[in-house]
Parts: C-alpha cells; structure tokens; sequence
C-alpha cells in the first residue's frame, strides 16, 4: 500500500491544518504574508511555494533546477563558483555577511595564537583522537563539498580531526568537541570525520563559542548496525560566521539522531545531508533556533534515500524576535526510484514573536517510485496564539509568563528528545534568556 501525505507550505494560512499540527505547539494560525507582516523584507524573497514531483509527472524547468541530487560535488575549489542570489541555494541567503568565508584564505592561526581553540574529550576507553590527511580514508569517502565555502574549507585543512566509536563498543559518556572562536576578524577552517563502527553506540557533541569567520566541514560514517547521535550547538557570540557542511552516510539498520540548535552568532547556515549505504537504515534530524535582532540563521537539509526499506524524519522548530530577525529552513528529500519501501516525514515550525522578524520555510519532496510506505511535509510560521493566552490568564498566570509558558512548550518536542542531560538544562536557560530579554 501507498500513502502520500503531502502538506506544503500552503497550509502556513490554512486555519484547519495549521490547527491540527501547530496549535499545540503555540503558534496560531495566520497566513505567511499576515505573520510577517511589518517586516523588513528588503533582499528578502517571498516564501516559496512547496516543490513536489510525483512518478510519471513532467518536471517543470523551475523544478529541476532545485534537484538536490543532480547538484555539483567537487573537492576542487576551482569547480564551484562564488556564490550568487540568482542561485537557487543562495537566493535566501545575505551574501555580503558571508563573503569572507567565500574568499580562498587560509586559517588565520598566530605563533602561540589560534584563530580557534579545539578542546576535545573521549570518553572511557575510546580510541584517543587522531589527524587524517586530504584522501587518507575515511576523509572525503562521504562527504563531497557542495559549494565554494565547503571546498575551500575541505582544501585548507590540513589535518583532520578524527573521531572514531569503536566496533561493538557502548560508551556512556559522549565524545565532546569545544571550538572556541578568538576573534570576529579572523579566519578558519576545519573538517571533522565522526566515525561509528559496526554495532557501536555512541554521542558526540560539538560546541561553538567565542567569534570567527568560521568554514566547517563534518564527515559522518555510521556503520552498519550502530547507533550514533551527533548534536552540533551554536552558541556563537553575535558576531561570529559559520557557514558548516554535515554530510552523513547511515550503514544497514543502522541510525543517526543528527540534533543542530543555532542561538548564537550574527550569521550562520549549515548544509545537512543525509544518505543510506544498505536498506534498513534510519536517519533522524531535528533542529532548535532562536533568532534574536538583526541574527540570520539557515538550515539546509537534504535526506537522500537511494537505498530500499529505510526511514527519516525530520523536525525543526524555530522562534524568533527582534527587527531584522531572519531565519531560513528548505528541507529537500529525494526518494530515488531504487529506494522502495521509504517511509519519510519532515516538519517545520516557527513562531513569531515581534514586529519585524521573518522566517522562510520551504519544503521540497520527490518522489521518483510509487511503492512507498508514506511520504510527507508540513511548515507553517504563526504568532501567539490568544486563545491560549487568554486561557492562561484566566486562571491567575500573568501574561509575560504565560507567554513564556507558550514558548516552552513550543520548544518542548525537541529539548526533550536530546539525549545528554546538560545539552537539555543548558538549552532550557537559553531559551529563558532571551525570553527574558524580549519580555521584561
């Protein structure tokens, strides 16, 4: 049996589904053109309307130009271009704040001095962390750059940080990478290969502070029959860029819980691509943003299902505050036709809490094979919810903590399916702090 669910970014002003997937969440439904209102949409293109391709359909030109698995891969920098907004990838994007990292520069690393500072930590009886070299494997057997920033990032690493979870192994700490950034006006670049061997289980979390003008590449191969989950925190100061590529190859009945929450910096856009080596392999992403004033942050993803019998799911929850507040989440899926059996789902949702922020929300589906367990989408950005509110004060809660009641439980879903206790309680703050900025 075959089942399609497609819900697409239409349903951002349709009351009824909005209701049925975002009312509980805290964001009421409203049309997208409504909930940005008064927004500086200045450079900024409309929300896209959703792409769907369904087996025996023509492909329009528009569409086959958003085809993520027909895009450019190359380790060779002279092979990508600069990045331009009538480039489908980039046309969201605010370029200027980016174009340092498109420029073919090296680490800016001083005598005694680093541009960034890697503090690294393996747990109990893990293999200690070693280098790899451009082409000695496992470096670049998965991940491929994408564009100019990825390969220059991929070209100018020197070493890369390796990280390997043993075969048969179960580790109750988490492998931990701190990357502190030294300062605003400095370069640098960075590849990391996470590896799981067969039947392993294992956490990493890798954590970004301080400011830099920082280009990241990080390779995960999860092998057949492990367990790994991967949880990249962005904590940057406000003028801190990061442009990053995850590139994730999941082994058979194998699964990566892959968790990206962005709350700091003044830019930042991580491309995360997600593939199946072997049927029976499971992927799942989730994301947590909050974007204050003048912050942009973008989420890319794109889960490649070229492999029978596997599944994903992927859900991202966003909020945001402040003038010039921006946030972009396009999430791509491609169900190639060899991939029979595929079940996915990818979900956005984002909350607007003030006056002049505005967050895009694109959701790409193809589907090239009918025989599917069940493929589907939803994004919707919405503000409070009144009704909500007025409930809660009824019952003797003053608005501001109503309000920040309302949040919380909007953020909920995601904060409590991260498996590392202090990731959790150190996200919960966060998420205080800057209610009680905007709040108080």
């Amino acid at each position: 049996m075959t089942t399609t669910d497609v819900k697409g970014a239409e349903s951002a002003g349709d009351p009824t589904a909005n209701e049925a997937v975002g009312h509980a969440a805290g964001a009421a439904p409203v049309a997208a053109g409504e909930a940005l209102e008064g927004a500086d949409t200045t450079a900024a293109p409309e929300l896209e309307e959703e792409n769907l391709s369904l087996p025996g359909q023509e492909v329009s030109a528009a569409h086959a130009a958003l085809n993520r698995g027909a895009r450019l891969r190359s380790f060779e920098v002279a092979d990508h271009a600069v990045p331009k907004s009538d480039i489908e990838e980039w046309r969201f994007t605010p370029l200027r704040r980016f174009s340092a990292l498109f420029e073919d520069a090296a680490t800016d690393d001083r005598e005694g001095d680093p541009a960034v500072d890697y503090a690294v930590t393996v747990p109990e009886g893990a293999p200690e962390p070693s280098t790899l070299a451009p082409g000695q494997a496992p470096r670049g057997s998965v991940l491929v750059p994408e564009d100019l920033p990825t390969a220059i990032a991929s070209a100018r690493t020197e070493q890369a940080l390796h990280l390997v979870a043993a075969k048969n192994a179960a580790y109750d700490a988490p492998f931990r990478v701190d990357i502190t950034g030294r300062g605003a006006d400095r370069r640098a670049n960075a590849h990391l290969v996470i590896e799981a061997q067969e039947s392993s289980s294992s956490i990493v979390v890798l954590n970004h502070t301080g400011s830099a003008q920082y280009a990241q590449d990080v390779e995960i191969l999860v092998g057949d029959n492990a367990q790994m989950t991967v949880i990249t925190v962005h904590d940057w100061d406000d003028d801190a860029v990061h442009i990053a590529q995850h590139h994730a190859r999941v082994g058979r009945d194998a699964r990566l819980k892959h968790v990206a929450v962005t709350l700091g910096g003044s830019a930042v856009r991580l491309n995360s691509i997600g593939e199946y080596a072997a049927p029976g392999g499971e992927i799942e992403k989730l994301g947590l943003y909050f974007s204050d004033e003048g912050q942009f942050f973008e989420n890319r993803l794109f889960i490649d299902h070229s492999a029978p019998n596997c599944t994903s799911n992927v859900a991202y929850k966003g909020a945001l505050q402040g003038k010039g507040a921006r946030s972009v989440w396009v999430g791509d899926v491609l169900i190639r036709k060899e991939a029979e059996g595929t079940n996915t789902y990818e979900l956005n949702r984002n909350l607007v809490l003030t006056e002049g922020a505005r967050a895009d929300s694109v959701p790409n589906l193809e589907i090239e094979t009918g025989e599917i367990e069940g493929a589907g989408h939803a994004a919707a950005t919405g503000r409070f919810d009144d009704e909500q509110l007025f409930y809660l004060r009824a019952r003797g809660i003053p608005e501001i903590e109503a309000r920040r009641l309302v949040v919380r439980g909007f953020f909920a879903e995601i904060i409590q399916q991260i498996d590392v206790p202090e990731v959790r309680e150190r996200l919960s703050a966060a998420i205080e702090d800057e209610l009680a900025r905007s709040m108080n």
